[in-house]
């Protein structure tokens, strides 16, 4: 059980937003595939900007296939007649992405849709990784240009410390699908640092950057996104990373050959 909340509300309000600028993705459209004004998501992310999961177990109001369709085509056309620059289209909002129960459809829906207005755009996607272990996802995944995926440490402990999940979560068994990706996937990870139920927390320890990084060397990602706080949180005593320490852990990896990118706590999509 998770203690002192803040109740932040950064929810999306619909199911297509933007273009925002992104330094990770550039000028990015975004798709929310979550109920409108509400989180979805089997994590509980200590420091989730849409606040806390509600604990609805079966969960309703997913935007439908024909909504995404039209609303995408809308302005997607909208901005091919104005010249607009879009550098990436991104499934993101109002929790985990790849809950909608036509992940799959919708994704083969974006992909063609953006052939037909923008064919050198990116699609992207944002995910925890805990349904790759789904043949359906999975292979969704594969067709992305950007398979964003979350690893907030390399210590199972810290991983349920942080991210909470909902139902079972073992570290080896997502780092043994995250290695079937064979290197089309990037991952994602945020470091923080601060005390949540009494229990101090700091995934950017030696110990656990140590752990991390022998963790990122099995799974070959193209490249890492790392990134500290940026915006309210789920729960209070949370504190950043500072960016010099952020620049230190990327070196580890760029040392290695992996490319690791730095995101300033200002600039997160």
């Amino acid at each position: 059980m998770l203690s002192l909340y803040l109740m932040s509300t950064f929810l999306f309000d619909k199911i297509i937003f933007g273009p925002v600028w992104s330094r990770r993705l550039g000028e990015s459209l975004g798709i929310n595939l979550l109920p409108s004004g509400k989180k979805v998501c089997n994590f509980n992310c200590i420091y989730c900007e849409c606040g806390i999961t509600p604990s609805d177990k079966e969960p309703s109001g997913f935007p439908s296939v024909a909504e995404v369709r039209d609303l995408l085509t809308e302005k997607l056309s909208e901005m091919k007649r104005n010249s607009s620059y879009l550098n990436s289209i991104t499934f993101a909002g109002n929790g985990e992405p790849t809950l909608h129960p036509e992940f799959d459809k919708v994704v083969d829906l974006v992909i063609g849709i953006r052939d037909q207005y923008f064919p050198h755009v990116s699609v992207a996607v944002l995910s925890n990784a805990t349904l790759i272990g789904s043949e359906r996802i999975f292979k969704s995944l594969l067709k992305v240009d950007l398979n964003i995926l979350k690893l907030d440490s390399g210590i199972e402990e810290t991983l349920k410390q942080i991210n909470c999940p909902r139902g079972n979560h073992n570290l080896d068994e997502i780092i043994n699908t995250l290695k079937l990706f064979r290197g089309k996937l990037i991952i994602q990870t945020l470091f923080l640092k601060g005390v949540c139920n009494g229990r101090y927390i700091d995934n950017s320890t030696e110990k656990e950057v140590n752990a991390w990084v022998k963790v990122i060397e099995m799974i070959t990602p193209e490249s890492v996104m790392i990134y500290s706080l940026a915006r309210e949180t789920a729960v209070n005593n949370l504190e950043q990373v500072s960016e010099s320490r952020l620049n230190e852990i990327a070196s580890v990896l760029n040392l290695k050959g992996i490319q690791t990118l730095v995101t300033p706590s200002s600039n997160l999509f």
